[in-house]
C-alpha cells in the first residue's frame, strides 16, 4: 500500500515527511471557490474530503491524505488572494485582530475514511501599510489562505497563537499521526 498526499503544497510535503518517510504527491485539481452556503468548518472539511476522494478514485487500494486550510475572521472565509491588492486587503483586515485558522485532514483507503478538523487562533500585531507592503514584497502571500504563511516572514506579523502551530502551517501532524494506525500505518 502506498501513501499519497493529495496536495501540491510544499509545506504539507515537508510536514508529512516528519511522520511518513515514503509517500507520493499527487495533487488534486478541484474547484476550491468558496460558496456562500458553506460555514467555515463545513467548507474546510468538504475541500479536504473532495481532494482525498478525487485522488482515491485513481488509487483505491492506497491510503490518500487530503487536507485544506482556511483563515476566517468575522465568519468570512479568507481564501487565497487573487492579487497583491487582494492580499493587502486581507492583511489589512487581519491587522491588530484575532482570527481563526482551521485545517481539515481526510484519510481514505478503500471504504475506510477518517477525518479531523484542527483549529488555531492567531492574533496579529497592528500592521502599518509599509509593513504589509514589505511582507507582500516577499511574495510569500501567494497561494496562501489569508494571504500569509506563518512559517517564514509571516511570523513577523503574528503577536500570539493558541492551538496547533502545524495546523496554521497546513497539516496538523500530531493529529494525523494519531489517525494513521487505523489504516495500518505507523
Amino acid at each position: 500500500m502506498k501513501v499519497i498526499l493529495a496536495s501540491q503544497s510544499p509545506r504539507r510535503r515537508e510536514l508529512l515527511s516528519r511522520i511518513i518517510s515514503d509517500f507520493e504527491v499527487v495533487p488534486a485539481d478541484i474547484d476550491e471557490d468558496v460558496k456562500s452556503y458553506f460555514t467555515p468548518m463545513d467548507y474546510v472539511l468538504t475541500m479536504a474530503a473532495q481532494k482525498a476522494a478525487h485522488i482515491a478514485k485513481q488509487y483505491p487500494n492506497d491510503l490518500v491524505i487530503g487536507s485544506d486550510t482556511i483563515v476566517t475572521i468575522d465568519n468570512e472565509i479568507l481564501g487565497k488572494p487573487a492579487s497583491r491588492e487582494d492580499g493587502f486587503r486581507m492583511l489589512r483586515q487581519l491587522s491588530g485582530r484575532t482570527h481563526k485558522v482551521y485545517t481539515s485532514v481526510v484519510l481514505m483507503k478503500d471504504d475506510q475514511e477518517s477525518s479531523a478538523t484542527v483549529p488555531a487562533t492567531v492574533e496579529f500585531y497592528d500592521l502599518t501599510d509599509e509593513e504589509i507592503n514589505r511582507y507582500l514584497d516577499t511574495k510569500e502571500y501567494e497561494d496562501k489562505a489569508g494571504a500569509y504563511g506563518i512559517q517564514e516572514q509571516g511570523a513577523l506579523l503574528v503577536k500570539s497563537i493558541q492551538g496547533d502551530y502545524y495546523s496554521i502551517m497546513g497539516l496538523p501532524i500530531a493529529t494525523l499521526y494519531r489517525m494513521l494506525p487505523s489504516f495500518d500505518q505507523c
